[in-house]
């Protein structure tokens, strides 16, 4: 694609990389076959195609306005494109630099950013967030419907956290909300690496992964959420942490792009650059001890599986059908849902900015699941887990606590 990028901008780190990324589309189009809310909307602007047009139009210093944003923000960020682009455009960068420089020109109302700047401190709070859920999840039969959607279901704490020192050891990111929603998923994390014979170490210094206040467009916190993170985990690292570990595949993506958005950072761009080299989704780990592992599964699996691999899994961290194996592993045929590769609508905060396209990815992403017969949903992000629960009967879990269940016996 041709560029007639505006000097100020093209002489920029960020001008020239979105210049790099403009110049590898070739328009052809076969991003908007993959793309959800091109696929329910149907209109060129809210497909990738349309959306690089937009942003080229801004480096080219075109005129902008609120429309433009309202296109941007439709975009999920599932990165489906990315996997579909013969040309191998990074639309998830360019979009990023769009949706900058299209707050600059045409900011939110005051009432919008005061929103997202409580929503983003309250998501951040886990002092705050816990017993606000817990309030929510036992007055859910009274709220309206709007809200009680976006409330997931209490669930079991599950065992406890192993004690035993291994020589093997990673840093588990316990991230900022699943602990409250799902505080099981770390704990199975934990013991089913500790049958592997790896310790699990954990930082109170280290929350979230700034993916959170990214998605509501508080770039520097974000990037202090990094920096901080980094804090806290290069001591452990120093002592011979082997891998940083998420068990979320949202946070996962933003691990690994601690190093390419603190390039410029003198202070942490080496460390940074280390910090995503050692992030490892955890079936990255698991997948080459799964045979092993099997060998010590006591305990029956579910009935029958049905898998949603989330985008960030299969889209954003490329880690298709991994998960799948493991539990072929362990004896179970996880079924695939129609249009696995399809988004469910979780997308970060996505379902509350943008709840009607949300809801119409979930129920149509609910209603393939319930086709595949199983009895039991598997996935592989605390977003999609909790996204899924209040669209469908079927207990939705993550796979890791099937598989804890299968070694260890605690229930799911």
């Amino acid at each position: 694609m041709q560029t007639r990028l505006q000097q100020i901008v093209r002489d920029t780190p960020e001008g020239e990389e979105a210049e790099a990324i403009l110049r590898k589309c070739v328009h052809c189009g076969f991003c908007n076959a993959t793309c959800p809310t091109y696929q329910i909307l149907g209109d060129e602007l809210d497909g990738p195609r349309g959306r690089i047009y937009l942003i080229k139009q801004m480096l080219e210093g075109h005129a902008t306005s609120a429309d433009t944003r309202t296109h941007l923000d439709r975009c999920l960020t599932c990165r489906n494109c990315e996997t579909t682009c013969p040309a191998g455009v990074q639309y998830g960068r360019l979009l990023e630099t769009g949706r900058r420089m299209v707050l600059k020109r045409n900011p939110r109302t005051l009432t919008e950013h005061a929103m997202r700047r409580a929503l983003a401190a309250f998501l951040h709070n886990g002092i705050l967030f816990t017993p606000v859920l817990r309030l929510g999840q036992a007055l859910q039969p009274a709220l309206p419907a709007a809200l009680a959607d976006h409330i997931p279901a209490r669930r079991p704490a599950g065992g406890v956290w192993p004690r035993t020192r291994h020589p093997r050891k990673i840093i588990l990111l316990q991230g900022c909300v699943q602990p409250a929603l799902a505080p099981n998923i770390n704990r199975a994390t934990a013991r089913v690496l500790d049958k592997a014979g790896i310790q699990t170490m954990r930082s109170s210094g280290a929350r979230c992964c700034g993916a959170l206040r990214q998605h509501m467009d508080f770039d520097a916190l974000s990037l202090d959420d990094a920096r901080r993170n980094i804090d806290a985990w290069w001591p452990l690292i120093e002592e011979g942490a082997e891998a940083i570990v998420s068990n979320a595949s949202g946070c996962g993506v933003a691990l690994k792009e601690y190093g390419h958005r603190l390039r410029s950072d003198v202070r942490y761009a080496q460390k940074a650059e280390r910090v995503s080299a050692l992030s490892l989704d955890i079936s990255e780990v698991i997948e080459p001890l799964a045979q092993r592992l099997a060998r010590d599964a006591h305990y029956p699996p579910p009935a029958s599986v049905a898998f949603h691999p989330p985008c960030t899994l299969q889209h954003g961290l490329q880690l298709r059908g991994k998960v799948e194996g493991i539990l072929a592993a362990f004896g179970i045929s996880a079924r695939q849902p129609a249009d696995a590769h399809l988004c469910c609508g979780s997308a970060g905060t996505y379902s509350l900015f943008q709840p009607e396209l949300a809801r119409t990815l979930r129920d149509d992403k609910c209603r393939a699941l319930v086709k595949t017969g199983a009895a039991c949903v598997a996935t592989a992000n605390i977003g999609c887990l909790t996204h899924l629960q209040n669209g469908t009967a079927i207990p939705v879990v993550h796979w890791i606590e099937i598989i804890d269940s299968m070694i260890c016996g605690t229930a799911i």
